[in-house]
């Protein structure tokens, strides 16, 4: 079997350029591409003027890369927390249903009342708080031996929904 080729970096390619690499190039590393390519237009244009499905892809992304480097609470400390308000409904619009779930269970372990906010989680994670942390680290323990790989999914959605997600 052929190994299959890892895309070292976004240099350009249209949505559908991207999509054509599929089968030569490693899925996470095209995942990869398309978030590369999604923060150059916020960049250029703004966060607010990208379309849904792109903040879906930054949002998917940024979950799985900060919950496999240190968990949800990682996640909910770093920038990556401006999706936490999106998150759960990005994850159940790529298929993730059973991950959305558990993703909604690391939100109630944060224990916010009202508006799930940037502000709202820095306030509950600048607290010290040990039955927060036990909560956060048994959705950790079931993300890390049940989720797996989000890009398979994601590179799914992705080209369901091409139309919507427009880079060059």
């Amino acid at each position: 079997m052929d190994e299959l080729k890892w895309l070292d970096e976004y240099s350009g390619q249209s949505t559908d350029e991207l999509i054509a690499l599929e089968g030569e190039y490693r899925t996470d590393s095209l995942v990869l591409a398309f978030e590369q390519a999604i923060d150059q237009k916020a960049v250029q244009i703004g966060n607010d003027d990208l379309t849904d499905e792109e903040r879906i892809i930054l949002a998917v992304e940024a979950l799985e890369r900060e919950v496999n480097n240190g968990g949800y609470a990682q996640f909910f400390v770093n920038s990556s927390k401006e999706f936490a308000p999106i998150i759960v409904d990005a994850l159940n619009r790529i298929g993730c249903v059973e991950t959305a779930a558990l993703t909604q269970e690391a939100i109630d372990a944060l224990g916010i009342v009202g508006s799930l906010s940037v502000e709202a989680i820095d306030r509950v994670m600048d607290e010290q708080s040990d039955q927060r942390d036990q909560k956060l680290e048994v959705c950790d323990d079931k993300y890390y031996s049940v989720v797996g790989d989000l890009s398979k999914p994601l590179l799914g959605f992705i080209k369901r929904n091409k139309e919507q997600i427009i880079i060059s």
